[in-house]
């Protein structure tokens, strides 16, 4: 079967002709072709009020909501009970983070197919797990966990690291298997043991991608954690809930400030990290 276009061809005078749009026989222009309608209809189906949206009056409601999170509020009494919001926040995305790491390798050595012989027995058992761990939003994770460990970070860290697993372990499993073959090969044979291949030939090739990965899921996480503050999960989530639900807006710019502080602090590190 045909995947691709057809290449170019070359007429009597050996001019160069191009080769079509559409070729019926091309299946990745038939994938195209059937993404595009699904966009079409998704755009048909949709009420999408685009003229209110882009309306006089929507943006002077918008401006008016802006406009009232100035100036934000930086008296030391609120900046001190942020401060600690932030790091509890600071350390409930790291935790969770590390934790998804442990798990989603764990999950991801079993879901992948690391060579044309391996019989990746457990591959397919193993990438259900994880998209029933990624299916579920940390909301609904860390609402099942209060019910268990009570109100507090720890139900929002568990929860953080439950779906970030799923998605880390998809992602690790799918650069272990578009890791390059040939270093493993070699080890393989001469008789080196699975784990040892992993350790000494795969891993060194795809640590800057799983390295990357991760702190990519660390930033989301701190975003993630404004959500879980919606249900008690402590942190910059919990004041940012409890102030915007007040519609105290000078707290909440404080708040969304604070997360934005710390967002930069990740992306900072993971500029860095590619640096080395």
């Amino acid at each position: 079967m045909q995947t691709n276009p057809s290449p170019p061809s070359f007429d009597a005078d050996f001019k160069v002709v191009a080769p079509k749009l559409f070729d019926a026989r091309c299946t990745a222009c038939w994938f195209v072709a059937t993404m595009l309608c699904l966009i079409i209809a998704s755009f048909w189906s949709l009420d999408l009020q685009w003229a209110q949206f882009l309306s006089w009056s929507a943006f002077q409601k918008m401006g008016t909501f802006i406009a009232e999170l100035f100036p934000p509020n930086v008296e030391s009494a609120f900046l001190k009970k942020l401060f600690i919001a932030s790091l509890e926040t600071l350390a409930m995305s790291a935790l969770g983070t590390i934790l998804a790491v442990i798990l989603g390798l764990a999950l991801a050595l079993p879901a992948s197919k690391s060579h044309a012989e391996d019989p990746a027995r457990w591959r397919s058992a193993t990438r259900l797990v994880l998209n029933a761990l990624r299916s579920i939003p940390e909301l609904v994770w860390a609402a099942m966990l209060l019910i268990t460990v009570g109100l507090g970070p720890f139900a929002g860290t568990l929860a953080l690291a439950l779906h970030t697993a799923g998605v880390l372990g998809r992602l690790f499993a799918e650069a272990i298997e578009n890791a390059p073959a040939s270093p493993s090969f070699a080890l393989r044979t001469r008789g080196v043991g699975v784990g040892r291949v992993f350790i000494y030939a795969t891993l060194p090739q795809i640590l800057p991608q799983l390295l990357s990965y991760t702190l990519y899921r660390w930033e989301n996480n701190i975003r993630a954690a404004a959500v879980l503050g919606v249900v008690g999960a402590g942190g910059l989530g919990q004041m940012l809930s409890y102030h915007l639900g007040l519609f105290q807006m000078r707290e909440t710019s404080s708040v969304l400030i604070a997360m934005l502080i710390l967002v930069a602090i990740v992306d900072a590190l993971s500029y860095a990290s590619r640096k080395f």
